[in-house]
């Protein structure tokens, strides 16, 4: 506050500077960096610029350094994703493989900034990964708890944000009353989502380059921090201050108001900077505030708690939300009021909000991202479970001419085939021949040759699919080979053919996973336990019910 009304051109200046970086170096440096790092996961094979891992921190340090309301987490994430992607591409990798290495960096940088270990391979897991294999788990991990051991030598072996301790339970009251923090979180998780996206429109439809958005961001800044100075910068002071308790209300107010507003309006500008520091100030004044009608549990026990569940709805990430509050503080004693708490900030995000803060801006470039995590039902179904058995196989021996009725009579009792397997005098498989080779057959007339049989026009080393093998597998194959159907065997006779598989059963698996979702049933019924009681309750007709019913009144 030195400077007067001068404070104001401060944060223009710096971010006069941003947008230059952004222009003529990279515009891969705007934003808070996650979005950006996803981005190049998704269409850009996890390949980012070396460039952009010298002009990301470079750039974030200056809108920082100038009074940006942001952290330096969001930049270092970006930053530790290009290290990670950049060394991948020194080497023949896969895709898959630099997009390990690009998440180990990211959960490397997290680590290095705020040392939680585990909240950063979460992070890395819920956000960037797509996935929970152990292919990506353990590198990521490896390089998480390097970087917390370089950290704790090379930065500061202390925690980041000490807290005075809490009591072991809190009793059932203060429990009901971390459902409402929850709740009170999600509607804050959605406010500061609305508020980040709706300045970003409005910045879209200046009539100027987007170099010069950054500018005008800076003067919410100048102007906000010159009516409140807490609330620019980093924070972690004020962070500290919230979890321990001994900062006056109305500053609590004025983080709560300053900071939402120019955060947001200067984030929307396109700007360099992290989120998840401004996250953790808002959802601790929101917390502070809190605590002024909620039970008395302690000093920052409510600024805690809810700067987790603030965190946990607005990035859609609970688990990192909760080991996040608890490497931060290690108060273990808030684990279970943090669990109850996320969770019903998670479930107010999922219910209410579209996309979460990090993923919108992914999806407004026509990119959809699903963060729920689930067994893939083709992964649990056997090809057993869905082949036909009823198939029609020829003989090796058989003429064209034969084999002419043999497609008639089959077309007769309505089972059209597109392949069929072909079978030698002892009933092995010796190889298939598609519904199209025996059209061209027809076509040219080989029909009247009685000397050609079904061996000169077969495919003898047909590609299989093995009755014990999960239909993921098979669907990897098709998608290698190019085929939609294969002769199915038993693995230990690959002669002996069992049945058919082809896309269409593969999509049963789907239409299956779908009708365990869908379909409700009763399986218990209280007469069960009290005979004689009531009446007999009607079974619930199934969708196979109806579809057989259906086909008898055709018939």
């Amino acid at each position: 506050n030195h400077l007067g009304w001068l404070e104001i051109l401060v944060p223009v200046i710096g971010a006069l500077i941003v947008g230059f970086m952004a222009r003529y170096g990279s515009d891969k440096i705007r934003g808070h960096g996650i979005p950006e790092a996803l981005e190049s996961i998704l269409i850009n094979g996890s390949k980012i610029e070396p460039k952009v891992a010298l002009l990301k921190p470079i750039s974030s340090a200056i809108s920082i350094g100038s009074g940006g309301p942001f952290g330096a987490e969001g930049p270092i994430i970006m930053t530790g994703g290009a290290v990670g992607s950049m060394i991948a591409q020194f080497f023949h990798l896969s895709s898959a493989e630099r997009k390990t290495l690009l998440a180990a960096g990211a959960a490397g940088g997290m680590t290095a900034v705020f040392g939680t270990p585990v909240a950063a391979v979460l992070l890395a897991v819920e956000v960037m990964l797509f996935e929970w294999k152990p292919r990506s788990l353990i590198p990521v991990a490896l390089a998480s708890a390097t970087s917390a051991l370089f950290r704790y030598y090379l930065v500061s072996p202390t925690l980041l944000f000490p807290v005075p301790p809490h009591v072991s339970f809190i009793g059932p009251v203060a429990l009901i009353a971390c459902v409402l923090v929850g709740i009170i979180a999600g509607v804050a998780s959605m406010l500061l989502t609305m508020a980040v996206y709706a300045s970003e429109d409005a910045f879209h439809h200046l009539p100027i380059h987007w170099m010069w958005w950054p500018a005008i961001g800076g003067v919410v800044i100048g102007i906000g921090g010159l009516i409140f100075p807490q609330a620019l910068g980093v924070g972690y002071d004020v962070i500290g201050m919230l979890l321990k308790g001994n900062i006056p209300l109305k500053v609590i107010i004025g983080i709560l108001i300053v900071k939402s507003i120019i955060w947001s309006f200067s984030l929307g500008s396109g700007t360099s900077g992290g989120i998840v520091a401004p996250i953790l100030m808002i959802g601790g004044a929101l917390g502070g505030v809190e605590a002024i009608f909620l039970p008395n549990e302690g000093a920052g026990f409510w600024a805690l708690i809810s700067m987790a569940a603030v965190m946990g709805g607005t990035m859609r990430a609970p688990l990192t939300g909760i080991l996040f509050a608890l490497e931060v503080t290690h108060d273990v004693n808030s684990l279970l009021p943090l669990l109850i708490a996320v969770a019903i900030s998670y479930t107010f995000s999922v219910l209410f909000m579209r996309r979460s803060i990090l993923t919108e801006k992914v999806s407004r470039r026509g990119y959809h991202l699903s963060s729920e995590y689930a067994t893939d039902p083709l992964e649990i179904i056997f090809v057993r479970e869905v082949m036909r058995t009823n198939v029609v196989a020829l003989s090796s021996s058989l003429s064209p001419k034969a084999l002419a009725q043999a497609l008639h009579d089959s077309l007769q009792n309505h089972k059209v085939q597109h392949l069929y397997p072909i079978l030698n005098a002892t009933k092995q498989l010796v190889g298939v021949v598609t519904r199209r080779d025996l059209q061209v057959l027809a076509q040219e007339h080989h029909i009247e040759n009685e000397n050609l049989k079904l061996d000169d026009v077969l495919h003898t080393e047909p590609v299989v699919a093995y009755a014990d093998e999960p239909l993921r597998t098979v669907v990897y194959r098709m998608a290698d080979t190019g085929y939609t159907r294969f002769p199915v065997v038993e693995r230990e006779n690959p002669r002996h053919l069992v049945g058919i598989v082809s896309l269409q059963d593969l999509l049963k698996a789907r239409s299956r996973n779908l009708d365990e979702e869908r379909r409700r049933e009763r399986v218990l019924h209280l007469h069960l336990f009290f005979p004689g009681r009531g009446h007999e309750p009607q079974a619930l007709t199934t969708k196979e019910e109806i579809d057989r019913d259906l086909i008898k009144e055709r018939e």
